[in-house]
């Protein structure tokens, strides 16, 4: 079946405005350094089997060592002890001075706690750090109901959207 989903490009150009971060008691974001690629590879199968995540599906252990081995990319993890609850991948793009947010999302036993918000300011702290041009993503109506405003209630703007077919 065929139906229509709408997309979303949003970017944040001043990071001016970041608000300090409070991370959970008990919790904790680290950069997986290691570069393991399962960890990729368990974040996008289970967060995104509730949102029709599925490009990389196709792809063998070989595919994800070489992309997660980028190294422009970064994974960071959020752990509340040594319980896994979400992450997201960000990849610093040095010929136009950009930081594309990739990847973002919770684990569903931690969903509705904000922590994607959390994950958000992270994302955008670490970002600002390189001093970009600017922060890119892209969402879609598949996502979280919760995706399109996260983004812009941390100061993302729209500034691409687009319909396109998607075979459900």
């Amino acid at each position: 079946m065929i139906s229509r989903i709408k997309r979303y490009f949003l970017e944040i150009k001043k990071f001016s405005n970041l608000k300090e971060l409070n991370i959970p008691m008990h919790h904790q974001i680290v950069l997986d350094n290691k570069k393991n690629f399962q960890l990729n590879k368990f974040f996008y199968k289970q967060i995104g089997i509730d949102h029709f995540w599925r490009d990389r599906l196709i792809w063998s252990d070989k595919d994800w060592s070489k992309y997660v081995g980028n190294k422009n990319l970064e994974t960071y993890i959020l752990k509340r002890g040594e319980d896994l609850i979400g992450f997201y991948e960000q990849e610093y793009h040095n010929d136009c001075n950009e930081v594309e947010l990739i990847n973002m999302g919770i684990l569903k036993d931690f969903r509705g706690l904000k922590l994607g918000s959390l994950l958000l300011r992270h994302a955008i702290a670490i970002a600002s750090r390189k001093n970009p041009n600017r922060m890119w993503v892209h969402t879609c109506s598949l996502d979280h109901k919760h995706a399109l405003q996260n983004y812009k209630s941390k100061g993302f703007e729209l500034f691409k959207e687009e319909e396109i077919d998607f075979v459900a």
